[in-house]
């Protein structure tokens, strides 16, 4: 954890006294996924370092919902091209209810509730429309020479000469319009129309807006920001943080916030960051159904946020679980294990995790028909006997989330289902005399008989059947699953029901 002892010592260093603020901002034009929680989560664990340390600390979450609404994205029908260029809070919800941003940011909200943030988030169309940036907009317009230079020279390029920092709404659109004046007094900014004539739109009720450029340092200056997390793009030199930089010391006399660029996450295999445009995610709430909020944590907090990551519902998902539990029960935790354990459990009252392999408990609960009692039975005769019987409760609820990942998002590879029933024409006689001989032994087998004494059971018929092993083990696995792979044969058989499988075997069932 020392990116994130690092940033706090920082903080802590620039902001001896009083609150920290943490901000976070991302604008709901589509799905929020696990790319834009990396943000998210990355200011809130900022926020509860400091917090641990005894500081005062807030995390906002900015929600860009003033922006303008430039691409339909995939899966919205495509009439929603008569809405582009509007506010994202005036469009409709494609549930007619509410706006195109509530659709999304409902998702998120609820997401957030299921990871236990303490995030407040801050509505960007309101504070405009209630006359919140006011004073950023009236200072911007007041330092204009100050802003051009601020912007051209942290930048390295010229602005057109009649550039200017705001854009304002006509007939419900953000239009770019030539500047003409400010009436400070009566809050109103005097611009030309297309047809060159002087027309007026009220900044105190948000009919105009200041540039993303403008916005981003204003709201810095603001809301008094001490650390913010944003994606490496704007990391860039000229970028958009540096001109933010230039821009909150030159024009409204404030120091930029501790900078904490973070790299994308990328789906396994791909080499472009997950849109939310592109349709190639996984939503927030998608997400959660799967994992649990720590481990969801530990995926972003566990890695430093400069470091690209990858992500998909097969071997990374399944990883996770079993990395979390290994760091869970290390007998040896170092001050730094301690750390993340803690701020990745934060807000859960009860562990959701076990420390049962996840293959383990994956094959267990669709070898016991997907029944959550019967699965852990199952495992209480298997080596982790002792586990299963200790932490029943949390292998029941680490089960819903296999159940859900099992009919939404698991790999094909790794589902299965028993046959209920086989043909003997479907085999070849070579074949159907290794099964009758492997459920004669089988029936005869001690009742502690583990997967060890099944995996030796199989192997004994190696050499008087003829068969290759890997043959032997396709032929168990289209008898009992109908497929040519599954989970380990030996212990598969120890788990299943010893009449069903001896009858199974004889191809009686």
């Amino acid at each position: 954890m020392n990116w994130l002892n690092q940033i706090a010592d920082e903080a802590i260093r620039q902001h001896p006294e009083g609150e920290i603020i943490v901000s976070s901002g991302v604008s709901p034009s589509g799905k929020y996924h696990l790319g834009t929680l990396r943000e998210i989560l990355t200011a809130e664990v900022v926020m509860l370092e400091l917090k641990r340390r005894g500081r005062q600390a807030r995390h906002l979450h900015i929600v860009d919902d003033l922006d303008v609404f430039r691409k339909v994205p995939a899966g919205l029908p495509e009439e929603y091209q008569q809405h582009l260029g509007k506010p994202l809070c005036d469009v409709p919800s494609p549930t007619g209810q509410g706006s195109y941003a509530d659709y999304y940011l409902n998702d998120m909200v609820e997401a957030a509730q299921k990871l236990h943030l303490e995030m407040e988030v801050v509505r960007s169309h309101k504070n405009y429309r209630n006359g919140y940036y006011v004073p950023a907009i009236e200072k911007t317009m007041a330092n204009l020479p100050a802003v051009r230079n601020a912007i051209q020279t942290a930048s390295n390029r010229q602005l057109d000469e009649d550039w200017v920092p705001i854009q304002i709404l006509v007939d419900g659109r953000w239009k770019n319009r030539k500047f003409i004046g400010i009436d400070t007094d009566g809050k109103m900014v005097r611009y030309a129309d297309t047809e060159g004539n002087e027309t007026q739109a009220d900044y105190s009720k948000g009919e105009v807006k200041l540039d993303w450029r403008l916005d981003w340092p204003a709201r810095w200056w603001l809301m008094n920001v001490g650390v913010e997390p944003f994606g490496r793009d704007h990391a860039t030199k000229g970028g958009s943080y540096d001109t933010g930089e230039a821009l909150v010391r030159d024009v409204f006399g404030a120091t930029a916030p501790i900078p904490v660029p973070y790299n994308f996450i990328n789906r396994t295999g791909e080499t472009k960051k997950m849109s939310k445009s592109s349709g190639n995610t996984i939503t927030a709430s998608e997400l959660l159904d799967m994992l649990p909020s720590e481990i969801v944590r530990y995926f972003i907090f566990r890695s430093a946020p400069d470091k690209l990551l990858f992500f998909d519902e097969g071997e990374t998902l399944m990883r996770l679980f079993d990395d979390f539990a290994a760091l869970l029960a290390e007998p040896a935790k170092t001050e730094s294990d301690q750390q993340l354990i803690d701020l990745c459990m934060y807000g859960v009252e009860k562990p959701t995790v076990s420390n049962i392999p996840f293959t383990h408990l994956v094959a267990s609960y669709q070898a016991s028909l997907k029944d959550t009692q019967r699965t852990i039975d199952v495992i209480r005769r298997t080596e982790h006997a002792a586990t299963a019987e200790r932490d029943a409760e949390i292998i029941g609820t680490e089960l819903r989330f296999i159940d859900n990942w099992l009919q939404n998002r698991a790999p094909e590879d790794v589902k299965f289902a028993l046959t209920d029933s086989v043909q003997a024409s479907d085999f070849t006689d070579q074949e159907q005399a290794f099964m009758r001989a492997l459920g004669e032994k089988v029936a005869a087998a001690p009742a502690d008989a583990d997967g060890a004494w099944f995996h030796n059971a199989i192997y004994e018929f190696k050499e008087s059947m003829g068969l290759a092993p890997k043959d032997m083990f396709q032929t168990l696995y289209r008898a009992l699953i109908n497929k040519t792979s599954g989970p380990r044969a030996g212990w598969f058989l120890s788990i299943l029901p010893r009449d069903w499988l001896t009858a199974r075997l004889k191809l009686e069932k």
